[in-house]
């Protein structure tokens, strides 16, 4: 079985979690997650009832007695002829009809909204629909009362071109939904205080922000909806920025109240995430020191406790508890696989860039040299770029980077313009100059690596995912001193990106890109698409894809690899069935090990 998102009881005698059977031979219906109750003493689990549809989440009610659950509506929105029958696969629809832009997210078609339901903490209980619509419902949050449960949602005509959340909230009693709270941008994730007098949330207050806006901690007043920001002097992202396999959650990382005065949020911080404490009355003040080598993620609050999934020192996640500015382990289980191998050594350096010094970490074998010294003989080393483009790099070790290393790479990671947690006009610093700022930066950062004795030229190899996978695949376009590349789920293509990414519409608007609705704007996403320099590129390639990415789509990653084969160049193009947008730490596991093994044989044979 696999079990996931559990949820403690308020009154602490109870879990919830969801369950599915993990035998991928096991029929569809037993795949779907359904909720789950087990006494807090880890017996007598008993199910919580079955829909049709599985369960994608769930809530305990204040009194306990019962559990809001986010799970698909029956209602269907595209399918013609949707046939059922008692087989244990379903047959395929007859077509799906399209009437708006929404119809697929990040892991496939959207056939049927999630919506809120409510059930009885029992065996069997039947599970009452809450809310309907043509809407997704994200983030529920009950009142303290247990009468109502406030949650993000876009009601917008066609959410997909132009998104904008806000928070509603719902009668628990007859399902009346009404609008809570709304900014000119978006706001989600929201969170009631004890007294019921607040709700915290994230948010911006620019209509259609842009990609680079970064989001803010608020605070709105539950009956007027009047809100104000609490983070706004900070220059900081609110929630999780950082990038890595072996921390990765189930739930947005939205606020938390500590009393009915404070809350608290996860900030990004120069490549780690720290919790923050903020006051109603103003001011605010982080509860882990921001230099600490930390990656927080996971946030739960009890009694005015801060618990988090921390990453310290390169380790996997463990719980911790935050006190006195310190993060207190508590569990030992997360990274005790790691005691099996080697670890990385992890340095922190700075390295000279056009815009400023580059925040960069270094991964170097367990047995190697020191990073700053230049014998024994100097290692090859490969560039990871993060995605995003304002994600950015922690000291989060991956498996990645143990596999590397062990190889005897150095692997270096850098926060280049454009990486969340370092201020607004470092993010802004790329902007819409993809291919520029950011390109000009990786060099700066190769060149620093050699006068630092770091590495040599023509030992030099560059991997990336999805945003980085974009970059690696412009960089092999515009320079040859990489001399070997790895794109994973990147973009080649800006023209075709725009309508197959299941955002791209809007994404490309807000990253200031263009779109192709006018011969202005068709050139300016050519002029960020690698496919226009595919002619230059020599750099042997290997191109990882999930085949059903809805972010980064197969369809438009196969135009460079169709290219590059046209050309007679040196390339490879993977595709992994079945998987998503990052495999990498969620794939089928012989899948994942696939991928990590040709990883290492393309530098091998070409860096070694």
């Amino acid at each position: 079985m696999n079990d996931t998102s559990p949820e403690i009881s308020p009154d602490g005698k109870r879990i919830a979690f969801l369950r599915a059977s993990a035998d991928l031979a096991a029929p569809e219906k037993e795949r779907l997650a359904q909720a789950w109750i087990i006494n807090a003493r880890g017996t007598n689990a008993v199910p919580l009832g079955h829909l049709p549809h599985g369960v994608e989440g769930l809530r305990w009610s204040p009194d306990s007695r019962g559990l809001a659950l986010l799970a698909p509506g029956p209602e269907v929105r595209f399918l013609v002829g949707e046939q059922s029958s008692g087989r244990e696969k379903a047959l395929a629809p007859t077509a799906r009809r399209m009437t708006r832009m929404d119809f697929r997210n990040d892991t496939g078609y959207r056939d049927r909204r999630s919506h809120l339901w409510l059930v009885t903490a029992r065996r069997g209980a039947r599970a009452r629909q809450l809310t309907r619509g043509d809407f997704d419902v994200e983030s529920p949050s009950w009142a303290p009362d247990g009468r109502s449960i406030a949650f993000a949602a876009n009601l917008s005509a066609d959410a997909v071109i132009n998104p904008q959340t806000a928070i509603f909230k719902v009668n628990a009693g007859a399902g009346t939904v009404r609008e809570l709270a709304k900014l000119r941008g978006d706001l989600g994730a929201p969170a009631w205080s004890p007294d019921g007098r607040w709700l915290a949330a994230f948010g911006t207050d620019v209509e259609d922000p842009p990609e680079a806006l970064q989001p803010e901690v608020w605070v709105i007043d539950a009956k007027s909806g009047e809100a104000r920001s609490l983070s706004a002097g900070l220059d900081l992202p609110a929630g999780v920025w950082v990038g890595s396999h072996l921390n990765r959650t189930e739930e947005p990382e939205g606020p938390l109240w500590l009393d009915e005065t404070s809350l608290v949020a996860l900030l990004t911080v120069r490549g780690g995430s720290i919790p923050w404490r903020f006051h109603l009355n103003g001011g605010a003040e982080p509860l882990v020191e921001p230099d600490r080598r930390f990656v927080a993620s996971g946030l739960q609050t009890a009694a005015g406790t801060v618990v988090v999934n921390a990453q310290i020192d390169g380790e996997a996640s463990e719980l911790a508890v935050v006190r006195r500015g310190k993060p207190q382990r508590v569990t030992r289980n997360g990274a005790g696989w790691q005691r099996r191998f080697a670890l990385p050594r992890l340095d922190q350096i700075q390295l000279q860039g056009p815009a400023g010094p580059i925040q960069t970490w270094v991964y170097s074998p367990a047995d190697g040299p020191r990073t700053r010294q230049p014998s024994p003989p100097v290692l090859p080393v490969i560039l990871d770029i993060h995605g995003g483009p304002t994600g950015a790099w922690g000291p989060g070790a991956s498996l990645d980077m143990i596999a590397l290393t062990a190889a005897g790479y150095r692997v270096v990671r850098p926060n280049i313009r454009g990486s969340a947690g370092f201020g607004s006009k470092w993010v802004n610093g790329l902007g819409p100059r993809w291919g520029e700022a950011d390109a000009v930066d990786i060099l700066a950062v190769v060149d620093g690596l050699i006068q630092e004795g770091l590495a040599e030229e023509g030992r030099v190899g560059v991997m990336g995912l999805s945003y980085g996978g974009f970059l690696v695949n412009w960089l092999v376009g515009v320079t040859d001193r990489f001399t070997a590349a790895v794109s994973e789920n990147g973009v080649t293509n800006q023209v075709t990106a725009w309508a197959e990414c299941h955002f791209g519409i809007y994404d490309t608007r807000r990253a200031g890109l263009g779109d192709p609705l006018s011969e202005a704007g068709m050139f300016a996403l050519w002029s960020r698409s690698p496919l226009r320099n595919v002619a230059n590129v020599h750099t042997p390639l290997l191109m990882l894809q999930a085949e059903e990415d809805r972010v980064c789509p197969a369809s438009d990653n196969v135009q460079f690899f169709a290219a590059l084969r046209t050309l007679g160049r040196e390339v490879e193009y993977v595709l992994f069935p079945e998987e998503h947008h990052v495999m990498q730490s969620i794939g089928r596991p012989d899948r994942r090990i696939d991928r990590l093994e040709r990883i290492l044989a393309w530098f091998a044979g070409h860096l070694r």
